[in-house]
């Protein structure tokens, strides 16, 4: 668990997973805890495969309060065990496509929408549904809803967590609204589908994510969705080559290789 605060640590897992304890509410990002293998998709686009086994198992976890889920329809957001996870955490958020899809105790959240958590020992945690764009401009149709999240309290540090997002001028709406960020947790890794809109970025790449990192004003960045996946294209290398020559390579604080 890498501990960036006296009330925050996030731990990674690998592709989109980790663990924050915020506050003292503990949220699960995007849980995907398959062993490697291949996805094919039914509608006949192109499959995904997992290339590395996650850093931990669900059992490992510990308590779990919450779930942030970026969107439920693609595997290397939300894979087979990761499904059968939701059915132990007592809240998924989302958006609202994805719960009505996931039932259960999924909620959807429309853009800037809040939900309230009740941290241990009294006060509450906010959470704000963040606008995300899962690919270019009109993508939606596509690779469909997409949410990132706010997470913030009273005397806790304001935390983002980008999702599914490729889109600067989505960060720059977070940024207008909850800026300076203390602490962004940017999905990156650059993954491109070469049938899928000619290539284009699915989320972002190591560049866009130091200057997202330059426009929230983020003064720690923990790098997710960069690893164990073929179709990510950008790993550790370029994004710790990107933040360096963004003159960020301090705010940077990534998991154990």
């Amino acid at each position: 668990m890498d501990q960036i605060s006296d009330q925050l640590s996030v731990q990674v897992f690998g592709g989109p997973t980790a663990l924050i304890d915020y506050g003292g509410v503990r949220f699960l990002t995007d849980p995907t805890f398959d062993e490697p293998g291949h996805y094919e998709r039914p509608d006949g686009r192109p499959g995904l495969t997992k290339t590395a086994p996650p850093s931990a198992s669900p059992a490992d976890l510990g308590r779990v309060d919450a779930v942030l889920l970026s969107h439920d329809e693609h595997p290397d957001n939300l894979d087979h065990s990761g499904r059968k996870l939701l059915a132990d955490v007592p809240l998924t958020l989302t958006t609202p496509s994805g719960a009505g899809r996931l039932g259960g105790t999924a909620k959807g959240l429309e853009t800037w929408e809040t939900v309230e958590l009740d941290r241990p020992g009294g006060g509450v945690v906010t959470v704000t549904a963040a606008p995300a764009l899962h690919g270019p401009e009109g993508s939606e149709k596509i690779t469909g809803d997409v949410v990132g999240f706010v997470l913030t309290g009273d005397g806790l540090p304001t935390v983002y967590v980008s999702g599914d997002n490729a889109s600067l001028d989505v960060v720059r709406q977070v940024a207008d609204r909850f800026g300076p960020i203390d602490t962004a947790v940017l999905f990156a890794g650059a993954p491109r589908l070469k049938p899928v809109f000619d290539g284009a970025l699915l989320v972002l790449d190591s560049a866009l994510a130091a200057e997202a990192t330059r426009i929230l004003g983020a003064r720690t960045v923990v790098p997710v969705h960069i690893d164990s996946w073929t179709h990510f294209t950008e790993g550790r290398d370029e994004l710790v080559a990107a933040f360096t020559s963004a003159g960020l390579a301090d705010r940077l604080r990534l998991s154990r290789a």
